[in-house]
């Protein structure tokens, strides 16, 4: 049963019984019947179909998608072209500009890191509208968590970005001394003055990566890069 339609399903079966995964699509597909769901159906595994488990380099880490509507695409931290760009998006392209000089982009659409090797996880893939934090009992974070096992036993370098309390959890399962982890606090407005801002996570990462001979540029918009 290849539910995941790559590499994925090969790399996570030894850490969690892929068929489970049936299971918890189908009790979000039955709140789905009655409530609105994020994002789109078909959009609840795009972060696996974006990038490969043989392409990722580095993993950003989210935990709900977004609970508006129009917003949510799959894709950790990400929002569909033409929405509003979130705070806490606002603030991770503050900080990719104070670090890497990279001009924030019009859009908030995360696709193009997604395609350059940047897994773009939340732990829970799917939220009913309005309701955060409603679909944490469905058994997605058994799931992530066994991509994250996967993750830690992968030959190549990974650069993990774990920020906010949430996410920085889940360092105790990042083990592997081949990768880097990274802990910052969380980058929406309650906390990012709190040591997301200047915690310079992205050049730390493409350094890393560099030095291993992977190369990530964290362009949105090549044009859009300045000269410091």
């Amino acid at each position: 049963m290849n539910l995941l339609g790559n590499d994925w399903n090969d790399a996570v079966a030894p850490f969690f019984d892929i068929q489970k995964l049936s299971s918890i699509i189908a009790c979000a597909e039955e709140d789905a019947r009655l409530h609105a769901v994020y994002p789109p159906r078909g959009q609840w595994l795009r972060a696996f179909e974006k990038t490969p488990f043989s392409s990722v380099k580095a993993v950003i880490l989210g935990q709900d998608p977004y609970h508006g509507p129009g917003q949510a695409n799959g894709l950790a931290f990400s929002v569909n072209p033409g929405v509003k760009i979130p705070p806490s998006l606002r603030n991770i392209f503050k900080e990719l500009q104070s670090d890497c000089g990279i001009s924030p982009p019009e859009s908030g659409d995360l696709t193009a890191w997604a395609k350059n090797g940047v897994l773009l996880l939340n732990a829970v893939l799917t939220v009913r509208e309005a309701s955060p934090g409603s679909h944490r009992k469905l058994g997605w974070e058994q799931f992530t968590d066994a991509v994250l096992d996967a993750l830690n036993q992968k030959e190549e370098p990974v650069v993990f970005l774990l920020w906010g309390n949430d996410a920085r959890r889940k360092a105790e399962r990042l083990t592997n001394p081949r990768h880097l982890v990274l802990e910052a606090a969380h980058p929406s407005p309650l906390s990012a003055s709190r040591g997301f801002f200047g915690c310079r996570h992205f050049s730390k990462t493409a350094q890393f990566l560099a030095k291993a001979g992977i190369p990530l540029d964290w362009n949105l918009s090549p044009t859009q890069k300045e000269e410091l």
